[in-house]
């Protein structure tokens, strides 16, 4: 298993932000009011990944990886792996539903009092998604080896 690619995360999230488009278009009536509260959630559990994240990396750092008192066990970091990609991807796809709902806000602002109501509330639920993804790729890199091969593979180009 390797390091999420951003790549793949920017395809996700361009790929979400179409469907998300279609979508709104189709069921923008139906929807309920984008309030600033919507997104928070999403900012909650980023900022929770970024201090798990700094803490990982200084145990690491420390040499503090083992079953011993005050240690962080192995299985702890490659379970905080497991969930950093999952929020990476996670993050990705809520971006692209978020960019995609702006999409079609942003140009109807002046048109429709609602699309006006709903853009603050949808820009912050973007910016949360933002804020996940880029606290799960933090999470990822603190819980690296300092010693991770990956980094600087033997007798490979940089």
């Amino acid at each position: 298993m390797g390091p999420t690619r951003k790549r793949d995360l920017t395809a996700g999230v361009a790929s979400a932000a179409v469907v998300g488009y279609l979508l709104v278009v189709l069921l923008y009536r139906w929807f309920p009011p984008i309030t600033v509260w919507t997104g928070l959630s999403l900012l909650a559990i980023a900022v929770a990944e970024a201090v798990w994240g700094r803490y990982v990396r200084a145990k690491i750092q420390a040499g503090e990886i083992g079953d011993g008192p005050g240690w962080l066990h192995p299985l702890a970091v490659a379970r905080s792996v497991m969930v950093a990609k999952a929020s990476a991807w996670v993050g990705a796809v809520v971006l692209g539903w978020w960019v995609g709902v702006l999409a079609f806000l942003l140009p109807r602002r002046s048109a429709m009092r609602v699309a006006g109501e709903d853009t603050t509330g949808t820009m912050v639920a973007a910016a949360s998604a933002l804020a996940l993804v880029i606290a799960a790729l933090w999470l990822q890199h603190c819980c690296k080896s300092p010693y991770d091969p990956t980094e600087h593979p033997e007798g490979g180009d940089n």
